[in-house]
């Protein structure tokens, strides 16, 4: 592959699903991507289903999500002979990435300091559950425990009462991309300083770095942010209304916007409760009221077309389903086919990024387990020669 990282080399030695989604955001933007793996059993998410899927039915689908663009090779960490190995790739990286609780490199002999005796180029990132260091460093942690822990269940759900988790595991997610993108900054730094560095990241920094204004409400408005189901935090209108068949989403973002929609609806915009986004969020509920009573005279057809017509955002609540048959999705690179050695050919979520320029990116597929084993080595030979 090319790419703005197509001359790095990038050692993967994480599972589950924040590091490997580091590493794949990685390997999207051209990097060599090595993934280690224990031999037999490989990352613990191969196992995570259903569905499964393949002949044997065997084949996890939320592997297949986070390891496009890699090669896979097993090696026993506990070994004289695996960590030979893996001192070996280490030489040839620029960057290691790992997710194990913290201590456990370093027990295996390859702690920070070591790494960097054996190429003081590399960039190492760690994510960890809560941090690795503080009262409670080197914690386990799982995405939906880092959710709970750094407040992002307290703002979702119905209301205060019941706390939901998001639906995808976004502590995680989060936390891979804010590793790749710290790693890219050390790439960039190593430039000038001839140096790689550890970038650290957890689940809590990425799920606490995506507080924004639910922080600052806190911070300095000494208010203490709660769930509020599918509106907003802060404006008003902005969330899901009941229409004749089902529901339609609006966000009205300033009072110009306002004034459309109040006429759209049959509405007085000037209205002493409405008349700006201070006394709508007041009068909150009466307001939901008399939308959904004027949205029920027509289905969701017509109201996505009537707001699109007045420039006011809405959209529908499209399933997953949906969303990868919508043409839009599509045309914006968002599914990618690639070539699966069991599967055949197969879609998969693509990448989130688009570069000017470029020529479309052919995308590997998942590898199978310990799939590249005589390549890497090939090439690792070829490297050291």
């Amino acid at each position: 592959m090319q790419g703005a990282l197509g001359d790095i080399v990038v050692l993967d030695l994480s599972r589950a699903l924040a590091g490997p989604h580091a590493a794949q955001m990685l390997g999207d933007l051209g990097a060599r991507v090595i993934k280690v793996e224990q031999p037999g059993s490989g990352d613990e998410s191969r196992s995570w289903g259903p569905p499964f899927v393949g002949p044997g039915h065997d084949i996890s689908t939320y592997f297949l999500a986070a390891n496009r663009n890699k090669r896979s090779i097993t090696v026993d960490l506990k070994t004289d002979e695996g960590k030979a190995l893996i001192e070996r790739l280490v030489r040839q990286s620029d960057v290691l990435v790992e997710n194990f609780r913290t201590g456990v490199l370093d027990r295996l002999g390859f702690g920070v300091e070591r790494l960097h005796e054996l190429n003081p180029r590399l960039v190492v990132l760690s994510i960890t559950g809560f941090g690795h260091d503080g009262p409670e460093g080197g914690r386990p942690g799982y995405d939906q425990i880092a959710q709970g822990e750094a407040g992002l269940m307290s703002l979702t759900g119905p209301s205060p009462a019941e706390p939901y988790r998001v639906g995808a595991s976004i502590a995680d997610l989060l936390g891979g991309i804010h590793g790749a993108y710290g790693v890219v900054a050390a790439l960039y730094e190593r430039e000038r300083t001839g140096r790689g560095k550890v970038v650290r990241t957890s689940l809590l920094a990425a799920v606490t770095g995506v507080h924004s204004y639910h922080g600052t409400a806190w911070t300095v408005g000494g208010q203490v942010p709660g769930a509020g189901g599918n509106h907003h935090a802060s404006i008003a209108p902005y969330g899901a209304f009941r229409c004749a068949d089902g529901m339609i989403q609006i966000a009205v973002a300033n009072d110009a916007q306002w004034r459309r929609v109040a006429e759209l609806l049959g509405l007085d915009p000037q209205t002493p409760e409405y008349a700006t986004n201070r006394e709508r969020f007041a009068h909150r509920p009466r307001l939901i009221a008399d939308l959904e009573h004027a949205l029920a005279g027509h289905d969701r057809a017509h109201w996505l077309a009537a707001f699109a017509g007045i420039g006011v955002p809405a959209g529908a609540i499209r399933t997953i389903d949906e969303v990868y048959a919508w043409e839009q999705t599509r045309s914006q690179g968002l599914v990618v086919e690639v070539d699966h050695p069991v599967l055949g050919t197969i879609e998969l979520p693509g990448p989130p990024l688009r570069f000017d320029g470029d020529p479309p990116v052919r995308h590997s597929a998942p590898p199978a387990l310990g799939e590249h084993n005589d390549e890497v080595l090939a090439w690792l030979e070829e490297r050291e020669g």
